[in-house]
């Protein structure tokens, strides 16, 4: 199966806005990837709910909606209602009886729903919620920055996720963030990647060919 491609518009030039989701619509990506930070659980502060809004109305694409926030249940909700696709949030943000909850409601609201994990944390604690979820996100840097280098670690848990859910019978889709350009992008569906994000790689030039490098 092809990967699906999910260009972060974390690393969009706003000074061309309109140019560049022009490209974006036409270049084959599936997937729009919006990181929400609230300057809590990471130490940045990106978008809010309008701006997710206004994306709706000028692009197609999937809404592939990133919740680096300190209350994703209270932001599920915010994110959903602007026209979120799909919620991820982190596992780390939460206590473990929060997390089948949060699951349970976005769910609820017919949206898909996923679970993020960072760097230092392991996979096996997303076991208890393999059957549950419909996407996992691998991060393959620390969350809170576009343009950093990729972990090469980050395969490793690609590849031992990849056995856990073929093991368990999941459909969960596994989906990894942190500076994926051709070559780490090459890594990561050798070890069984689903999703690809990529930020700066995809809009610091074509954005058309930089799509069609990470396939």
């Amino acid at each position: 199966m092809s990967v699906l491609i999910a260009p972060s518009v974390l690393s969009l030039d706003y000074s061309d806005t309109a140019s560049q989701l022009q490209q974006l619509n036409a270049s084959g990506a599936e997937w729009m990837h919006y990181d929400v930070m609230d300057g809590n659980f990471v130490p940045n502060i990106s978008f809010g709910p309008d701006i997710l809004k206004a994306f709706c109305k000028a692009s197609p694409l999937y809404k592939d909606v990133h919740l680096m926030v300190a209350d994703p249940s209270y932001y599920a909700d915010v994110f959903i209602k602007a026209g979120a696709d799909l919620i991820t949030f982190h596992y780390e943000a939460l206590q473990e009886e929060e997390i089948r909850p949060l699951l349970e409601k976005i769910h609820a609201a017919g949206k898909k729903a996923g679970i993020s994990i960072k760097p230092n944390t392991d996979v096996e604690v997303l076991v208890p919620y393999l059957n549950e979820v419909d996407l996992i996100l691998i991060m393959s840097v620390e969350p809170g920055f576009g343009g950093q280098s990729f972990h090469p670690e980050a395969a490793g848990k690609i590849a031992q996720l990849r056995q856990m859910i073929d093991a368990s019978g999941s459909h969960a889709l596994i989906e990894v963030d942190g500076g994926i350009n051709q070559e780490t992008g090459r890594v990561c569906r050798e070890a069984g990647v689903d999703v690809l994000v990529a930020g700066s790689y995809v809009f610091k030039g074509d954005i058309q060919k930089a799509v069609e490098s990470l396939r």
